[in-house]
């Protein structure tokens, strides 16, 4: 069955229904995600690796994401600064929640 990998285990859809049926995963889509500035984050850290992130946008829309070998290291400027407010508004948005997640 397939299943999802959470650290340390791999979930199957029925422990994920059951687990979003308790509010411990809450779904999000790949287009979420980038508007956190959390998809930007992640290719930072993979790009030390010379791994990357990669999505095709087809409309405006995100259309598939996988992982990717890269030969380029980092973001410019421009595209820093944006993503980087982009995670400050996040966490301005969230940082309650996620200081009470944590918490408990």
């Amino acid at each position: 069955m397939a299943g999802v990998r959470i650290p340390g285990r791999v979930l199957t859809i029925k422990q994920i229904k059951i687990m979003n049926e308790d509010n411990m995963v809450t779904p999000k889509t790949w287009d979420e995600f980038r508007a956190t500035g959390l998809f930007f984050l992640a290719n930072q850290l993979l790009h030390v690796f010379g791994w990357a992130l990669v999505m095709n946008i087809e409309d405006g829309k995100i259309t598939s994401v996988f992982p990717a070998r890269v030969k380029y290291r980092g973001f410019d400027d421009e595209a820093q600064t944006e993503q980087h407010i982009k995670i400050a508004t996040y966490m301005a948005e969230n940082g309650t929640v996620l200081l009470e997640e944590a918490k408990s």
